[in-house]
């Protein structure tokens, strides 16, 4: 069901409900009001009989009948007497004076005061008076149907208008709010005319203000698949940039393997096959990580990290080219009963971060020297010997595929880009720099100001 017709459904159902209680007030009012008139007037014509009443009048013998006014004509106006009736009684209950319907009004003794009673199957309301000597009793009462009449009158006259103005207000909703829709209809035709392509935000000044929430959601969204975008494109050149190589070279490699003449140059031009084979392994490893952790799709982020466990996968990851270049490979925790860099996290996601920075540690530290991974209560420090980095080397290390001149191990250069970008979600920072000697290379990692 549209916005609209909902919207259009909830005033036909809420308007009469509305009507029906302001109508059900309006009636209980105006039986308050129209009670208060009429029981007025029964006591001042009870007080106005019992002014009359002389010593000795009337004879209870006679039993009086009081005239009646004629009914209808001009002299008689517009009043209605039939539905009123007043009574007289003496000490002794003998009635003394009455019109026509009172004669059928019940004696009460001395009862003072205003009763509901059934007169000939019909409601009363009967109003008893007793004079101070008790010699006398007064009784005026009226009809309460007339009194029905009149309410129900006045509330007709109120509700017979708006009945009738009823389909002119429906088509007055309908129209108020199909014009308080339109922003949302332009809004729902602009989307669906856009191009895909078209991720410019929605201009929100002009909006209305329930719907520039929807509106900045909407631009959020927006500038959020944007990043995406530019994320994959940058990526997929990349990619292409960075494979375009390896794949020549692997490709030539082949055909030397091919053209190989002699057994010690087959295996030689094997050796370098098998390096490029796993320099191409490397680069697609990296590249794939890097691109789970841009993404930033994280399956898990809220599980307590066993450093323990992600120390002793990335140094046997390392171990290999760690055994190859006579690198030795050392963890220094932190005091007993101190926990080692408390945190919750991905630990696959860590496990990655600690590998890339064993490995780089590894690959560009002199052959036969140290490497030591070291903990700390708010940090963890990766330390080897290698030359100190100049600054100009330290202020591009992180930027995607970048590798200094002059490196003997190869790489891809992606290695520091995915370590920044998992302790970024991670609320990590890295900071690379030498060691307190001012020898070496450190590469810190340590809460950044928002965690720490």
């Amino acid at each position: 069901m549209s916005l609209q017709r909902r919207l259009l459904l909830y005033l036909l159902v809420c308007a009469p409900l509305v009507w029906g209680v302001a109508l059900y007030f309006s009636v209980r009012e105006a039986r308050h009001e129209v009670n208060e008139l009429f029981d007025t007037q029964l006591v001042r014509l009870a007080q106005q009989v019992q002014a009359t009443l002389g010593q000795g009048y009337p004879q209870p013998d006679t039993t009086p009948l009081l005239p009646m006014t004629a009914i209808g004509g001009q002299a008689s106006g517009d009043d209605d007497v039939r539905d009123l009736a007043v009574t007289v009684w003496d000490v002794h209950g003998h009635l003394a004076l009455a019109d026509r319907d009172g004669m059928a009004l019940p004696f009460r003794g001395q009862t003072t005061g205003f009763t509901n009673l059934e007169v000939q199957g019909k409601p009363w309301r009967l109003y008893y008076l007793s004079s101070s000597d008790g010699q006398w009793q007064v009784a005026a009462g009226q009809s309460l149907y007339e009194r029905d009449e009149l309410v129900y009158g006045l509330t007709l006259a109120q509700v017979v208008p708006w009945l009738l103005v009823l389909p002119v207000l429906l088509v007055v909703m309908a129209w108020a709010v199909r014009r308080g829709l339109a922003p949302m209809h332009r809004l729902t035709d602009e989307l669906a005319t856009r191009d895909a392509q078209d991720l410019h935000p929605m201009p929100e000044d002009d909006a209305p203000t329930e719907l520039r929430p929807l509106l900045g959601a909407m631009n959020g969204l927006f500038v959020r698949i944007q990043q995406l975008l530019q994320r994959e494109r940058r990526f997929t050149a990349d990619a292409a940039h960075e494979l375009r190589t390896p794949l020549a070279v692997l490709r030539a490699q082949w055909d030397v393997v091919r053209q190989a003449s002699t057994p010690a140059e087959r295996r030689l031009a094997e050796n370098k096959l098998s390096a490029g084979l796993d320099r191409m392994e490397r680069l697609v490893t990296q590249m794939l990580a890097l691109s789970r952790a841009e993404s930033g799709v994280i399956p898990d982020m809220e599980t307590e990290i066993d450093w323990p466990a992600i120390v002793e996968q990335s140094m046997g990851d390392c171990l290999a080219l760690a055994t190859r270049r006579h690198i030795e490979l050392a963890c220094e925790w932190p005091s007993p009963g101190e926990h080692p860099l408390p945190m919750l996290g991905n630990p696959h996601l860590l496990t990655v971060l600690l590998r890339n920075l064993l490995d780089n540690a590894v690959r560009y530290a002199p052959q036969g020297s140290a490497v030591v991974l070291r903990f700390g209560r708010e940090h963890l420090e990766v330390d080897n010997d290698g030359p100190p980095l100049p600054p100009e080397q330290l202020e591009r290390l992180g930027e995607r595929f970048y590798r200094p001149d002059g490196q003997p191990d190869g790489g891809s250069g992606l290695g520091i880009s995915i370590v920044r970008r998992i302790a970024q979600l991670h609320g990590l920072e890295l900071r690379i720099g030498t060691r307190d000697d001012g020898q070496g290379v450190r590469a810190r990692l340590q809460f950044d100001a928002a965690h720490r």
